[in-house]
């Protein structure tokens, strides 16, 4: 095994299931600045891990077979382990998402997920955990803390979904080179027309850019890619 870079966030996934630790492992292993630490499926087995390991980052499961994830995290201070903790979960519990702050999880991710939304939550994690120093006011603490928080997506227009929209979100940003309405619909499931809506707005919500693509018989299609704000 290579040794870690230094700058690397090392990560400890804990996850009862074997396929989706599986795929949570290289998720995280695709993410530029972060490497993963282990892979473990219960709560002894993650003390253990932290124990022998350093870890940064803890991508946990609320779920676990000998604990919930929140008593899990409770030990973990208790015991003088300081690794900060992304919740991977299908509880939409609010009242467990804000015992869940108290205690320190910096972030919620909800399954199932795509590879986008992890890739998003990392780099925000990671911006986050990039700042240090004196801040030089209100605004820099306030910018500080943002990174965490996705952005407050824009009003919809009437006859989009919340759901339909995070789908075509999710591809778009996964998607390097940017994605025609037809590429977006056939990944979605969805008609060109209805990819086509949910893309114009995202361009109108400052999310997303699109240009006309060359090159091809006939009238050129747009391309539409993730703006990165």
């Amino acid at each position: 095994m290579s040794p870690v870079p230094p700058s690397d966030i090392r990560v400890l996934i804990v996850e009862d299931d074997p396929v989706a630790a599986d795929a949570h492992a290289l998720y995280v292993g695709r993410v530029p600045g972060f490497t993963v630490s282990g892979t473990v499926h219960s709560g002894a087995d993650a003390r253990r891990h932290l124990d022998q390991h350093p870890v940064d980052l803890l991508l946990l499961d609320l779920y676990l077979p000998d604990a919930h994830g929140l008593n899990l995290v409770r030990k973990l201070r208790a015991a003088g382990h300081t690794a900060d903790v992304i919740a991977v979960t299908s509880a939409r519990d609010l009242a467990v998402v804000r015992e869940g702050v108290s205690l320190g999880v910096v972030q919620y991710v909800l399954k199932p997920f795509t590879f986008a939304t992890l890739r998003d939550r990392l780099t925000r994690y990671a911006e986050f955990r990039a700042t240090a120093g004196e801040a030089s006011g209100q605004d820099e603490v306030d910018r500080a803390i943002a990174a965490l928080r996705a952005p407050r997506p824009a009003a919809m227009p009437k006859g989009l979904t919340a759901a339909t929209l995070r789908a075509v979100t999710d591809v778009l940003r996964a998607a390097e080179d940017g994605l025609t309405a037809t590429e977006a619909a056939t990944d979605v499931g969805i008609s060109r027309i209805t990819a086509r809506r949910y893309l114009e707005h995202l361009v109108e919500s400052g999310r997303a850019a699109r240009a006309p693509q060359y090159g091809q018989v006939g009238r050129p299609e747009l391309r539409y890619r993730w703006s990165g704000h």
